[in-house]
């Protein structure tokens, strides 16, 4: 098993105790050409509803991290992702999960997006200006600062 990178709501217990799985989730951070990225909220009745994210989801059994990208933000976003390039990865101790998050970046797209989880979505630019952010979002911000210089 994989050490975590960052532990989120540490005073928390953790749900399936010390020894549970790993999951593996796709993650896609979508920049726009003027840098711009998209950042979604996220849906009422899941854990950490209100928070912001990138977009994805968790890999089903036979997929690729890019497979599972573009299957997730087909069904969530509503689009058509172009080449997307496996960037970093992290992992987060959540309470309810131990997951490693697989960031691809993702330069082009098409369709127009659709919240189809009935989400928000905003284009952020650092310093973000929604709140409050998932743990597993704040590497990414930083990764993108230092991008940035």
């Amino acid at each position: 098993m994989s050490t975590p990178t960052r532990v989120a709501d540490a005073a928390l217990a953790r749900a399936g105790g010390a020894e549970r799985d790993l999951v593996e989730v796709a993650v896609g951070v979508l920049i726009r050409p003027d840098g711009a990225f998209l950042l979604t909220s996220r849906p009422a009745g899941k854990v950490y509803a209100g928070y912001w994210e990138f977009p994805g989801g968790k890999l089903e059994s036979g997929e690729t991290v890019l497979q599972a990208l573009q299957r997730e933000l087909q069904e969530e976003l509503g689009i058509r992702i172009g080449p997307a390039v496996l960037w970093k990865t992290e992992v987060v101790d959540y309470p309810h999960a131990l997951v490693r998050l697989n960031f691809c970046k993702v330069m082009s797209w098409s369709g127009a997006l659709q919240m189809r989880e009935a989400q928000s979505f905003a284009w952020q630019q650092l310093p973000v200006q929604v709140a409050p952010v998932l743990a597993g979002t704040l590497p990414v911000l930083q990764w993108l600062a230092d991008e940035q210089g």
